[in-house]
């Protein structure tokens, strides 16, 4: 039903731009009143409407579609040949047998505004049909192929969009049993210890499993929301040592129902346990502020470590590739900077939440 009445607003469009064409032509050769000369102009364009749309939809369906499926041959040229000459045979034949006679009543040689053009084969006749044809069937042919280009940049545009958020979900899926492993191995080593935290551990994995299951799932989540899933990690975390551990986590937060996108930061504390404390020998920190004013994120990391000469697998053991992917799918505006020193590593994450491309992801 649209694609009928795109198809009638052009004819009709067309039809007015030829008719009013033709009004201005006759009132230069025909001595009438302007409602007459208006309804002979009609008429006339009315009747050479048939022959232009016989020849534009012969080439938009069949012509086209052969060319698109078989590629441009010769047989195919040939068949828009003979359509055209068909064409220019027709609109002159209803030109010199109908609209002459019939729509304007000239009486032949008699007439008075008969003219060597009223002939079937005047020279120049053909050439002026041509143009007139080839005007109507070039615009329909443009904008059909402009629509065709537009959807399928669109259809590009979805195929694109599916990929992105297929490669966020592998990337997600990619944290989640790598935490899940850290999680379970300190729990293990609470049960061998028999000591009495065992019970809140496992009811604290209980919930950030919760939250993965089912806010994780979500493109985005609130960053109060955010916050208490790392403040529970933490609190696990912490389990596992002593007094050798000294861990503050430290927040600035202007707005709390504030968007982010669920276990972006997760990756960055869980290195700074996984390669910070549960490394060193000795008296170890774990420093975590997060700021949030005017839409802007800042969120740092810093963790004590020992320099043992593996500063190239720390910066691959937290799996920045994997972040720095989720962030440039995620984010069009971040900043992220790794500092691997010589006693400490340092993480500093600068993210314009507003700048989230809505557009280019979705969840169903």
């Amino acid at each position: 039903m649209r694609r009928a009445l795109l198809h009638t607003a052009f004819w009709v469009v067309y039809l007015f731009q030829n008719v009013l064409l033709i009004f201005l032509l006759n009132t230069t050769r025909l001595q009438t009143d302007t409602a007459k000369n208006l309804l002979l102009s009609f008429e006339n364009c009315f009747v050479l409407l048939l022959p232009k749309l016989l020849f534009t939809y012969f080439i938009l369906y069949v012509t086209l579609n052969k060319i698109l499926r078989d590629g441009f041959k010769k047989k195919g040229a040939l068949y828009s040949v003979f359509a055209l000459l068909a064409t220019l045979l027709l609109y002159r034949a209803l030109a010199v047998f109908f609209i002459d006679p019939i729509i304007y009543r000239w009486d032949g040689p008699t007439s008075p505004l008969y003219s060597p053009t009223s002939s079937f084969f005047f020279p120049l006749a053909f050439p002026v049909a041509l143009m007139d044809i080839g005007f109507v069937s070039g615009a329909a042919i443009a904008i059909k192929q402009i629509r065709q280009q537009l959807r399928r940049a669109k259809v590009e545009q979805v195929l694109i969009r599916e990929k992105l958020e297929t490669e966020l979900k592998y990337l997600r899926n990619q944290t989640n049993p790598h935490f899940l492993f850290n999680t379970l191995n300190n729990i293990y080593a609470l049960a061998r210890k028999k000591s009495e935290q065992t019970a809140d551990a496992v009811m604290k994995l209980s919930k950030l499993l919760r939250f993965m299951l089912y806010e994780a799932a979500k493109p985005l989540i609130s960053i109060d929301e955010e916050i208490r899933m790392l403040q529970d990690y933490i609190d696990l975390e912490k389990m596992r040592y002593n007094d050798k551990l000294t861990v503050s986590f430290q927040k600035d937060i202007t707005d709390k129902q504030s968007s982010i996108s669920p276990l972006l930061l997760l990756p960055f504390v869980e290195n700074a346990f996984k390669h910070g404390a549960s490394e060193c020998r000795f008296a170890s920190f774990i420093q975590i502020e997060m700021k949030l004013h005017d839409s802007i994120l800042i969120f740092s990391v810093k963790n004590s470590k020992e320099n043992t000469g593996s500063s190239t697998c720390l910066v691959e053991a937290i799996g920045l590739n994997n972040v720095k992917r989720q962030l440039e799918l995620l984010y069009t505006d971040y900043d992220l900077k790794v500092l691997n020193e010589t006693s400490v590593f340092i993480v500093l994450l600068t993210i314009n939440l507003t700048t989230y491309a809505k557009n280019n992801l979705s969840y169903s």
